[in-house]
């Protein structure tokens, strides 16, 4: 019997070319969908913990002001020396009953050397009423992520009406912190977002200008009840030279 011809040149090389067109087939299709689950989970991923809302963290004020609705100049000084510290505050426009309920009582915005570094939003405790802290924390954490729980509740100083407060959850990436905040007067929510980096710094400038204030709040109040004795003094001889003329005994 006579034996088959073998697969001639032509034959292999066009199954070799059959061959590499299916792979290279197939590492575009894995390519593709590999670019459509990216994209996909991006879209479904947390925020990043930089920015509440349009406020982002590191922001200047100049546009934190813009975004806010205000002038930088409103921008209130708390402390100039060591460091300049700046506070901007900002409230929800009023749109009549007609418009979505707004959660957010208030936000003080935080400025190191004109740079967004603190972000508090203090929570408004009637929008908010009946709300447990699992309430906040499953919303929150539908925007940045799964929450950090304490093992054990972390104190916090007293507030201004001397209320406890604790922090019920964390969230944070290595540059970002955000801590949900419940105080005892109400009871009220707080969420404050930080810039790490500009934390420290920010709190160690604070002290110092707490302990100069307090240096120097001797001679200051000296300087003031001294500059009120003489505005007195001033306004009194002012009295008499217009009185002096006047009178007759």
């Amino acid at each position: 019997m006579r034996e088959l011809n073998p697969m001639t040149n032509f034959q292999r090389a066009a199954s070799r070319s059959t061959l590499a067109a299916f792979l290279a087939l197939a590492a575009f299709l894995a390519l593709a969908a590999f670019l459509v689950f990216r994209a996909m989970s991006a879209a479904t991923l947390p925020e990043g913990l930089s920015k509440y809302r349009n406020f982002v963290l590191g922001t200047d004020l100049s546009i934190v002001a813009g975004q806010a609705g205000a002038d930088p100049s409103q921008a209130k000084v708390i402390h100039r020396r060591p460091a300049l510290i700046q506070e901007l505050e900002w409230r929800p426009p009023y749109l009549g009953s007609s418009s979505q309920p707004e959660p957010v009582k208030e936000m003080i915005l935080s400025f190191y050397y004109g740079k967004l570094f603190r972000i508090e939003v203090n929570y408004d405790r009637y929008e908010t009423e009946g709300l447990t802290a699992e309430d906040f924390i499953d919303a929150i954490s539908a925007i940045y992520g799964p929450a950090a729980r304490p093992t054990i509740p972390i104190k916090v100083a007293p507030g201004v009406y001397g209320d406890q407060e604790e922090i019920l959850a964390q969230w944070q990436d290595s540059q970002h912190r955000f801590d949900l905040i419940r105080s005892s007067y109400g009871p009220t929510f707080r969420l404050v977002g930080v810039m790490k980096r500009m934390e420290a710094p920010a709190q160690a400038a604070t002290l110092e200008a707490k302990r100069l204030d307090g240096q120097e709040s001797p001679q200051r109040e000296a300087a003031r009840i001294a500059s009120e004795e003489e505005a007195a003094k001033t306004k009194l001889e002012k009295a008499r030279l217009a009185n002096k003329p006047k009178f007759r005994p």
